[in-house]
């Protein structure tokens, strides 16, 4: 392997290493009495205050006001508020399954957008993925069950995050502090869209303990290196073989989940995860 690939490699198993364990904050915060949306609100507006000093002092000029960021911030903001929502409610490793089926829609999305080329391969891969998909949510007297909200926002965010990592590879004329501010901001925008439809009241700063903003800052402090880590990533590494790399965290997820809560994989979505994650392999494969 070329040794320049090193540090994307590493910048993006970094990303899923976060990525798979960050959901158990998160739900801390939940039973809390802080629900997704708003956990997300606090988390990543302190993500962007710990941006702000960085990119002053780096001496960076970031500008926002263009199609390209807004578009990239609104897809990456859905993606991320719809996987937080998704791993506090579903099954944890379900929920990655069906998120990491984005590498199928990547394909597509590489080839008409990145004009990557579409091999015969990647087509056996897709037809892996799905038969995989189709086993893991079969049930007696349903074609395929999608049985909870956790379900298809996990499906939803995965086709987010596929446009996202596609968007953030064909944006070159973006810089990675760009892309990063987008996400971030993405974040909270969409956040604050979702709470103006929300009945719950929003919980205030003197809500949370020392306990709870120690579980945000720490939140807040790991996606800020892993935003900035995966953008480099997926900037370095072609759309379809970084969603491998990203296959590491459903085993820091399954391995958390049983540990952290007790989550048990069930056979069925055992055989659908490998076939699943047998699809993504080959779909990477050089």
């Amino acid at each position: 392997m070329n040794t320049k690939l090193y540090p994307p490699i590493f910048a993006l198993l970094f990303g899923a290493l976060v990525w798979g364990i960050i959901w158990y904050p998160y739900r801390l915060m939940a039973k809390v009495g802080v629900s997704g949306i708003y956990s997300s609100l606090y988390v990543f507006t302190l993500t962007l205050a710990i941006a702000l000093p960085y990119f002053f002092i780096a001496k960076k000029k970031i500008p926002i006001w263009s199609r390209d960021f807004w578009l990239l911030s609104l897809v990456a903001g859905y993606t991320n508020i719809s996987y937080v929502l998704a791993v506090i409610d579903g099954e944890v490793v379900r929920v990655m399954l069906l998120f990491y089926l984005s590498p199928v829609w990547t394909i597509f999305l590489a080839h008409f957008m990145l004009n990557e080329d579409t091999q015969k391969r990647h087509y056996i891969a897709i037809f892996i993925s799905l038969i995989g998909a189709f086993i893991m949510l079969w049930e007696p007297g349903y074609l395929i069950h999608l049985d909870s909200k956790s379900d298809w926002l996990a499906l939803s965010s995965g086709i987010g995050f596929a446009i996202t990592n596609v968007m953030t590879r064909k944006h070159e004329h973006m810089t990675i502090d760009q892309k990063a501010l987008a996400i971030w901001l993405g974040v909270i925008l969409v956040a604050t869209i979702c709470i103006m439809f929300d009945r719950n009241t929003m919980p205030t700063l003197d809500f949370f303990t020392p306990a709870d903003a120690m579980i945000m800052m720490v939140i807040a402090l790991s996606l800020f290196f892993s935003t900035l880590l995966v953008q480099f990533g997926v900037t370095q590494i072609k759309a379809v073989e970084a969603s491998s790399f990203f296959l590491f965290e459903i085993v820091v997820a399954a391995i958390s989940s049983y540990f952290l809560v007790g989550e048990i994989i069930a056979l069925q979505e055992w055989l659908g995860g490998i076939l699943i994650i047998a699809g993504v392999i080959l779909a990477s494969k050089n």
